[in-house]
């Protein structure tokens, strides 16, 4: 083999190799894209339905598009400490901080006027959950409202 045939081959070789890459990197990035559009998407509708059971709350609908902050507020409205969204950032504390989550949704899921097993939907399906609450004619039944 002389040194062109080397060449040549070597130079195939590499367009080969990245071409590849280069749909490699393509596939990649949109994978990324869309799973950065799915977790924005799905934010945007769980603000959504948090600022309608806002305000059927009495608390300001802002609050629900604000990150940790909603999280707190949606605590407080139902009866336990806010500090509990920040300590879910913990590893094992957001075990403890879960259990503390899903009294609040049951206790926001009886103050709309929903039974005690609501809370069951809230923990396996809560975009459903959110929705119902969301819109369905419920009132908030608490003395004093919760606001911002």
């Amino acid at each position: 083999m002389n040194i062109i045939t080397s060449l040549a081959i070597y130079a195939n070789d590499n367009m080969y190799r990245t071409s590849v890459e280069t749909l490699s990197v393509g596939a990649i990035l949109t994978i990324y894209l869309f799973v950065l559009f799915a977790v924005l998407a799905s934010y945007a509708i769980y603000a959504f339905l948090l600022s309608r059971i806002f305000k059927k709350a009495g608390v300001a609908e802002w609050i629900a598009w604000v990150p940790f902050y909603n999280n707190w507020k949606m605590l407080e409205i139902g009866g336990q400490e806010g500090i509990w969204a920040v300590l879910a950032l913990i590893p094992i504390v957001s075990i403890v901080s879960a259990v503390f989550i899903y009294i609040a949704q049951y206790q926001i899921g009886l103050k709309l006027g929903k039974e005690g097993w609501w809370v069951v939907l809230a923990i396996f399906v809560p975009i459903i959950w959110y929705a119902i609450l969301a819109f369905d004619d419920s009132k908030w039944q608490d003395t004093k409202p919760a606001n911002a």
